[in-house]
């Protein structure tokens, strides 16, 4: 089989390997189902990488639908040992603007009927979520984005909600002014929590596309959609960047034992 040593699920917007030479598109399946499409395996900068879009080629696939389960366990049967994960998020601070890139460092876990862990009876396992991204990916990012002088956040706080749905005024005031949250979107969780079981390090780069509807401030499709596409153009940059910038060993994060002490 096919190996790769980083794995990249695109978010929306993200849909092809474009990047990559020596391309691959491999079939996986998994105890879990299928994942959420063929996965491509290429070569980039001298690194081995397992692209899979997250919403299935075309956008298929809606948030609360998709196969989390499936698509880390493929990266995990292919060698993946690091996840580095775009996706489009709405605002819930005024400071977090249309354009600026977040790199998550905490979540808040608001959705409700999804599949969230690999250890569903047999066996039990209580991972440790207290940091849930992986702390020596998130430094390289942001090294990686300040290089390129990107507008960004080096920490944010995400709200998982369900979907398909956008939020009401009061859910996202709730989420903005008593939780304190920064940025919200649809497919963090169970996707980190998962990679997190599976001992794979995790990296969200969340990249803002509107105020949320907290702000009360009319947003067209047009705008949202000109600011995705912009977004796309910086995400595909910086993971250019970022993938040569990710350290060939894993030394300064404990993802790689998470299930030390956490299987009972």
């Amino acid at each position: 089989m096919e190996k790769a040593d980083i794995g990249i699920i695109g978010g929306t917007g993200v849909y092809d390997a474009g990047l990559f030479s020596d391309k691959k598109e491999i079939k996986l399946h998994t105890p879990y189902g299928e994942p959420s499409d063929t996965i491509t395996i290429g070569e980039y900068a001298g690194r081995k990488v397992a692209f899979l879009p997250r919403h299935g080629k075309g956008h298929r696939i809606p948030p609360h639908k998709i196969n989390a389960r499936a698509n880390v366990w493929a990266l995990k049967q292919l060698g993946v040992k690091r996840i580095i994960a775009p996706s489009a998020v709405g605002s819930l601070q005024e400071g977090y603007k249309p354009g600026h890139i977040a790199l998550p460092d905490q979540f808040i876990d608001f959705t409700k009927g999804r599949d969230y862990t690999f250890y569903d009876g047999g066996q039990v396992a209580h991972v440790s979520m207290a940091d849930p991204f992986c702390s020596e990916l998130r430094d390289v990012a942001a090294a990686t984005i300040k290089k390129l002088g990107f507008e960004f956040h080096v920490k944010a706080t995400y709200v998982c909600v369900e979907g398909p749905r956008f939020s009401t005024r009061a859910e996202s005031k709730l989420f903005r002014d008593v939780m304190k949250a920064d940025i919200i979107g649809m497919t963090l969780v169970p996707e980190c929590t998962l990679a997190r079981e599976a001992e794979i390090c995790y990296l969200s780069i969340a990249t803002v596309t509107d105020y949320d509807v907290w702000a009360d401030i009319p947003v067209s499709s047009k705008e949202v959609i000109e600011t995705l596409h912009k977004n796309v153009e910086k995400t595909k940059k910086l993971v250019a960047e970022l993938i040569p910038a990710v350290p060939l060993e894993r030394t300064r994060c404990a993802c790689g034992s998470a299930l030390e002490g956490a299987l009972l």
